[in-house]
């Protein structure tokens, strides 16, 4: 026999951001104490909304299973002391798995004894144990922010109501914070009332007569198609971010679209910042036309019924109007503020105590980009206009726009600068150094604004690892993870030639001159190499490359990040044909294997007796320098296709010669000859490191 189980936490209103988690934490809980007290069960389902977090498990056995099992514990060598007595192992032993040691028996395994114990257990009534579990699933629950509410000691992400603990028809007999469990929901806050749930399994629907949605993903459905038809409706394109529909989601019961107008006098403003008004306070989704272009029209989610939406249409089109006059202010007044007053304000902002003010911050961009347009060999045009750009970068972080709207920062410098009369590769550059911010977000598409947002990015990371910021675990306020991915993208995307070693001694050589370092460049240097490996195994992995040729063309060095991506592409390429190209990888890992036996030294041709290896040596000699420079070409796949031309001259040279001649001279000259081969094969890839199936 089974029952279904139902368990409903609910709640004052939650912070929409907390709640997938929550859910999605509900039930990873409750399924591992089903496992884990052996009871049967069939699905499980979440369910919440603002105000409740709910699981409904189909089909519980309504007793444990029987455990019959045979547990192994210590070999016999540990259990017994040298009088033949238990040993404190084995009576641990015993003790964790609740046994006397006369049940102990020893059995072979893989030639030697170890003590095995038989522990059997037979199943309680689920109801027994359930109220007992429940509320371990509870107080486990964790989430970013807690708090305490009246005298309790408890913590949660807010105070719990009231709450619902069905097995069946029977309630759960559970409390905690003065609240006890019932069969009793509460509805919608204004358009519900308190409903009786007769069984699990009329949870839902239950829910549905007090206007509550309590399926997340029907809730999100109905969202989206209400959406979609009124944009078919008006013909507009309604902007729907995932991330604002999901917190959207998670701020109703009852979702009910509506929209809302205001004057079109507030569209002089740039769209960016209307948005940005319209999404980050108010929750609205902006209405665009099929250009892209912003409508004076905005979509909002009622957390509520159809009725008076005209009303409540009006009192969100007054809100927004006092948002967006704010906005048209701050506008309108940050154009009053010439550059160069905003770059000298700049010195009163603290980047860092250790790294000095935001104005100083702007003075190592500089150099850094001057250091970088000679590295690249841009033009001179290019050079100047990146300068400029980097001199200016920051200036519109004192603006009032962006202190009310930080993540317009480039957006509105871009603006300014352009209303400025700065040059529009300058304007777009303050605009794309930022970029990319996020993972998926476009990288610069300009050469300036791609130099000035690796100066930028290289001056963080430089700064942090030289005083010892060191991103570990989660722990990285600073962003440098993003900041090094970043530059990692802008180097493939516009395939630089710049090695990484050399941005970072650019990088410190700046800080060097400006301030110092605290910790020795060697040091920084070695962390910052294997920091930004991560990052190109990353970029790697996101290639769709298998992880052992990964790890392989990793293994060969990824100082030059275009080359190590390519490498991999062509080695991914080749490995597809496998058989043949299979044999060619076991020919280098011959030759791996026994140049690891060289002692150094050139190679002598005079002491080359046999043809085979004559053979061996002409054919490196014709491949290794076109090989050399194929690679440094960047043509990976032409570098490859060179490397494997010495597959026939291995073969019969491992065939034909006895690399490990009596003779030393000539046995440390073919080592030699292997070792000058092995040299090429691992600028390439670690061949042995690729999985065979």
């Amino acid at each position: 026999m089974a029952k279904d189980l139902l368990f409903e936490i609910g709640l004052e209103e939650m912070p929409a951001r907390f709640i997938r988690n929550a859910t999605e934490q509900l039930k990873d809980r409750t399924v591992k104490w089903l496992e884990e007290s052996v009871i049967a069960h069939g699905t499980v389902e979440t369910y919440a909304t603002p105000r409740r977090l709910a699981v409904l498990v189909k089909d519980v056995a309504e007793k444990q299973d029987d455990v019959h099992e045979e547990v192994k514990g210590p070999s016999r060598k540990i259990a017994l002391d040298e009088n033949g007595d238990w040993s404190k192992a084995a009576l641990g032993f015993a003790r964790s798995q609740g046994a006397n040691p006369e049940q102990f028996t020893f059995r072979e395994l893989g030639g030697t004894e170890y003590v095995y114990v038989n522990k059997s257990r037979i199943g309680v009534e689920t109801a027994s144990i359930v109220a007992e579990g429940l509320l371990g699933i509870l107080q486990a629950m964790n989430f970013p922010k807690n708090m305490r509410w009246g005298n309790h000691d408890f913590k949660f992400v807010r105070p719990i109501r009231w709450m619902v603990a069905l097995f069946g028809q029977d309630i759960i007999d559970l409390e905690i914070t003065g609240v006890k469990s019932g069969n009793v929901t509460r509805g919608h806050r204004f358009l519900g009332s308190e409903a009786v749930i007769s069984e699990p399994a009329g949870y839902v629907e239950t829910l549905r007569a007090q206007h509550v949605i309590a399926d997340v993903n029907e809730r999100q459905a109905l969202i989206e198609q209400q959406i979609a038809a009124l944009a078919k409706e008006k013909g507009w394109d309604i902007a729907v971010k995932d991330d604002l529909l999901e917190e959207v989601l998670f701020l109703v019961e009852t979702p009910t679209v509506l929209f809302g107008t205001f004057e079109e006098s507030f569209l002089n403003i740039p769209q960016e910042v209307l948005i940005t008004s319209m999404r980050e306070h108010q929750r609205y989704f902006p209405v665009l036309d099929n250009k892209g272009s912003l409508l004076p029209y905005f979509v909002t989610v009622r957390n509520g019924n159809n009725a008076s939406l005209d009303v409540i249409a009006r009192g969100n089109e007054k809100v927004l109007r006092a948002r967006l006059s704010d906005a048209k202010f701050f506008y309108e007044e940050d154009q009053r503020l010439a550059i160069k007053d905003a770059l000298s304000k700049l010195e009163s902002i603290v980047f860092h105590d250790e790294l000095g003010t935001v104005g100083d911050k702007v003075r190592r961009i500089r150099r850094n980009t001057e250091k970088l347009s000679s590295m690249l060999q841009v033009d001179s045009g290019t050079s100047e206009a990146a300068a400029r750009t980097a001199e200016i970068c920051k200036f519109d972080l004192v603006t009032q726009m962006v202190y009310e709207f930080p993540e317009l920062q480039g957006v509105m410098g871009e603006d300014y600068a352009r209303k400025a009369g700065e040059a529009e590769a300058v304007a777009r550059g303050v605009f794309e150094h930022y970029q990319p911010r996020f993972a998926d977000d476009a990288v610069p598409a300009s050469t300036v604004g791609s130099i000035v947002s690796i100066a930028d990015k290289m001056d963080t990371i430089a700064g942090c690892f030289s005083i010892g910021i060191i991103p570990t675990g989660s722990q990285d306020p600073y962003g440098l993870r993003r900041q090094a991915a970043g530059i990692v993208q802008i180097i493939l995307e516009h395939q630089l030639s710049i090695s990484l070693e050399d941005l970072f001694k650019l990088a410190l050589e700046t800080h060097q001159q400006f301030r110092g370092l605290k910790r020795g460049e060697e040091e920084i240097l070695k962390d910052m190499m294997e920091f930004f490996g991560l990052r190109v195994k990353k970029a790697l992995s996101d290639s769709e490359l298998r992880y052992d040729v990964v790890d392989a063309v990793i293994a060969a060095g990824y100082d030059d990040v275009v080359s190590v991506v390519a490498r991999g592409r062509a080695l991914m390429e080749a490995v597809h044909s496998k058989e043949e190209f299979k044999l060619t990888v076991e020919s280098f890992g011959r030759v791996s294997n026994l140049a690891a036996k060289a002692t150094g030294g050139k190679v002598r041709s005079d002491l080359l007796t046999e043809s085979a290896e004559q053979a061996l040596y002409e054919a490196w000699q014709s491949v290794s320098n076109n090989y050399r420079q194929t690679l440094a070409a960047r043509d990976a796949a032409g570098a490859l296709e060179r490397l494997g031309e010495l597959k026939e001259a291995i073969t019969v040279f491992f065939d034909a010669v006895m690399v490990m001649a009596e003779d030393e001279a000539v046995r440390a000259n073919r080592l030699a000859l292997l070792s000058v081969i092995n040299d090429d094969l691992k600028t390439f890839a670690d061949f042995s490191k690729l999985v065979w199936a």
